[in-house]
């Protein structure tokens, strides 16, 4: 008996290779019919007997392309049309939009091959790709996923690259990017005044022999331009830090291949997957010991730790293919601005940083930088998120109505849902410049107009004074604000799919609380649409504001000045008219903000054990007693803490963690153990206040949980004891996911009362 079914296929489901798979699987099982896109998804008509069209239905969804994920799969059965044929028909843009876009994708084995291989036309061509890999976010103009809707539409296909795109049996069969060296993008080598010296292949050559010169070279990738310089060479490496004023903060390296990392570095399993995964995001790997790197110190000063990536565009491989050694390949920017996307933007910021660039006349639509990932406890966890990773959603019910969500001040990222679906944008940046506010703007037009909507309520953090906070209330309408880190808890509930009784420890270094402080570390619970705060870290005071964040000798003291008074300034070596001024600061509470936060007394040990006094970048003192710790990882023992309690809320009370740092210090205990002893603290912490709550489910999350060493810690340690865990994997525990956690707060009712001036956004 005849049957004909019509199937509704929303997903990832564009640009993958899915109109070809559903052709030849027809042709294999004898299904008539037809298949096409649209603005929603995939929609097929398919006719066949039971068997067949039951088989199809079952193999659509087993066999399909790897790239592809299916969010929804519908279908229904209708009276047999008769058809004669299977046929793709032309895509159609009518109606809401509702496809996904895939992101950039690495390119595959199979294109490698072609690009290598002498007797193939696109020998050494830099723009080689097909339906499994190269680039789809960063180039897009509108869905439908079309050449004519992307920034390919400018290159008119030659004779063979049309045969091919046309042909459903080839594996570039509507591979939107297609081209070939007779009608595609090319290549070409500029100096800094923008006049050409060179072109094509030769342009890429030559390019590898100004870098083995110590030359800089600015790259045009996939999403941006990238700083490429020789990582072996110190002196080259030192001006690319000098002109991009990025001082100590480690550098991005791309190695030639797989076993050129290896040669560097110790690779786990999952590390050598994530590596070489479609997604080639910059990997966080240890360092090996005991061998002679071949590294300049200068890429990665004092951290065990490298980034490392592989080449994952046909023009990186070409380029590594030439060099065989490994680069630094950093984002093309002066430090916390937005990546350069164009040639006239390149030119004029990058103009006093690279020696040359190596540009192509292929057009980005928007900034994607490179995505930063580790694995922890055996997953992975994205750190930045971006190309590869964005703009695929995370879905979350509940959200009747678009919503906006502005996202944090540091790490930004902003959000937007259609129905279910939240798109969370590629990674913008911290807004403290002209360049990354105007970016931020630009991202959240560039998200409205591409997906065609218009939110009706607009959602900020706390914060009065976060760029982004000032935009949404700039903007008017229904606006909700969230308290910081219960964004930080809703935002890994939302990943993780989770609801009700949790115990959420957001742990970070800033945040506005509720009460007018600076809250970051913090133990929340859901509490109806809102939270109680029900532990916190005792306050201490930050003297100086925003200075003692970047000065963290004065975080160190203050927390010595608590403990000890007076005495304090016997345990800190600083110029002592200096320490009397911050005695009175402290005392009359003058420009000393009061915190709670994690993030900060982590600064705070770093200069009580003197690893470092002053931080050039983000989070440095933090990192540096986490990599102290490492050294010695077999020291179980901790400190005494005690917890307090006002009213309802418990007090973690550090005064005597930080008494017996001081003595283990006076009696000539390591640093490195002392470190360790101080993070097995914090993860004891977490228990206690755990069991004291009866929580069966704990959620970590928030910047500090980038530190390797305690996540893994306090993972370990509360599965030991029974409790289940729950940490971020694909959207970042730092502030770049804090725009999720946002519409999820939009979520938690259907209709969410918004924030009225001169009330508290959220009461506990």
């Amino acid at each position: 008996m005849m049957s004909r079914v019509k199937i509704i296929i929303h997903g990832a489901v564009q640009g993958v290779g899915f109109r070809p798979f559903v052709y030849r699987l027809a042709g294999e099982l004898g299904i008539k019919g037809w298949i096409i896109n649209s603005s929603q998804g995939v929609f097929i008509d398919a006719e066949g007997n039971n068997k067949t069209v039951n088989d199809f239905l079952t193999r659509l969804k087993t066999d399909k392309p790897k790239n592809s994920f299916i969010q929804s799969f519908e279908y229904s059965y209708l009276d047999p049309a008769g058809f004669e044929k299977f046929e793709i028909k032309e895509s159609k843009e009518s109606g809401a939009k509702t496809a996904l876009v895939l992101p950039d994708i690495s390119t595959c084995d199979d294109c490698i091959k072609e690009i290598f291989d002498p007797n193939d036309r696109r020998y050494l061509y830099p723009f080689t790709n097909c339906t499994n890999c190269g680039p789809r976010f960063s180039i897009i103009k509108s869905l439908p996923y079309d050449r004519a809707n992307t920034t390919m539409s400018e290159f008119e296909m030659c004779p063979e690259c049309n045969a091919e795109y046309t042909d459903p049996m080839n594996r570039r069969f509507h591979a939107e990017p297609i081209a070939c060296p007779k009608c595609g993008p090319q290549v070409e080598l500029w100096n800094r005044k923008g006049e050409i010296l060179t072109s094509k292949n030769e342009a890429i050559s030559i390019a590898a022999e100004l870098l083995l010169k110590g030359m800089v070279i600015a790259l045009k990738g996939i999403g941006g331009y990238q700083l490429i310089a020789d990582a072996r060479n110190s002196d080259a490496v030192k001006m690319l830090r000098t002109r991009k004023r990025r001082n100590e903060k480690p550098f991005a390296l791309m190695f030639p291949n797989l076993d050129a990392v290896k040669q560097e570095c110790e690779l786990s399993e999952a590390e050598e997957k994530l590596l070489t995964s479609v997604e080639s995001p910059i990997v966080l790997v240890k360092k090996k010991k005991g061998v002679t790197s071949i590294l300049s110190i200068e890429c990665a000063t004092g951290n065990p730790y490298l980034g490392v990536m592989l080449p994952y565009s046909p023009l990186h491989h070409i380029l590594m293919r030439k060099l065989n050694i490994p680069v630094i390949a950093t984002s093309g920017n002066i430090s916390e601005e937005p990546i350069c996307i164009d040639e006239t933007s390149s030119l004029e910021k990058l103009g006093c940083i690279a020696d040359y660039f190596l540009v192509n006349n292929r057009k980005i639509m928007r900034h994607v930088d490179d995505s930063i990932a580790r694995i922890i406890s055996g997953r992975e966890m994205i750190i930045r998120r971006a190309r590869g990773y964005a703009p695929l959603p995370v879905q979350i019910e509940g959200l009747s109505k678009p919503v906006m969500a502005a996202g944090a001040h540091l790490k930004n990222t902003v959000a937007l849902n259609k129905d279910s679906n939240v798109f969370i944008s590629q990674h913008i940046g911290d807004l403290e410049n002209v360049e990354s506010i105007s970016a931020f703007k630009n991202v959240i037009n560039d998200f409205e107009k591409f997906y065609e909507i218009t939110p009706v309520l607009n959602v900020c953090d706390l914060h009065p004074d976060y760029i982004s906070t000032k935009y949404i209330k700039e903007l008017g309408g229904n606006t909700l604000q969230v308290q910081h880190h219960w964004a930080h808890i809703l935002s890994c509930m939302a990943e993780n799919n989770i609801e009700g009784k949790v115990l959420g420890v957001s742990w970070d270094g800033t945040g506005y609380g509720t009460d007018g402080t600076i809250w970051g570390g913090e133990f929340l619970v859901p509490n109806g649409n809102n939270f109680k705060r029900a532990a916190h870290l005792k306050t201490f005071r930050l003297p100086g504001g925003e200075k003692a964040i970047h000065e963290i000798w004065r975080i160190g003291y203050a927390l010595l000045y608590d403990v000890f008074r007076i005495e304090a300034a016997k345990y800190i070596n600083h110029d002592k008219k200096e320490l009397v001024i911050i005695d009175q600061m402290l005392n009359k509470g003058i420009n000393s903000p009061v915190t709670s936060s994690m993030g900060r007394l982590f600064d705070g040990v770093a200069s009580i054990l003197n690893i470092r006094q002053k931080v050039n970048f983000e989070a440095q003192g933090a990192m540096e007693l986490e990599f102290a710790a490492e050294l010695t990882e077999s020291e179980m023992s901790t400190y005494n803490f005690e917890i307090e309690y006002n009213s309802e809320i418990m007090i973690i009370n550090w005064h005597l963690i930080l008494q017996e740092i001081v003595t283990d210090l006076n009696i000539g205990i390591s640093k490195n153990i002392i470190s360790a002893k101080f993070h097995n603290t914090l993860t004891e912490i977490i228990l206690s206040i755990a069991k004291k709550l009866k929580f069966e489910r704990v959620i970590l999350t928030g910047g500090c949980f980038q530190n390797k060493f305690l996540i893994e810690k306090s993972i370990s340690k509360l599965q030991k004891n029974g409790y289940k865990v729950y940490w971020h994997q694909r959207v970042p525990t730092n502030d770049g996911g804090i725009s999720l956690g946002q519409i999820k707060y939009a979520s938690l009712s259907s209709n969410p009362s918004p924030h009225r001036e001169g009330k508290k956004a959220i009461s506990l």
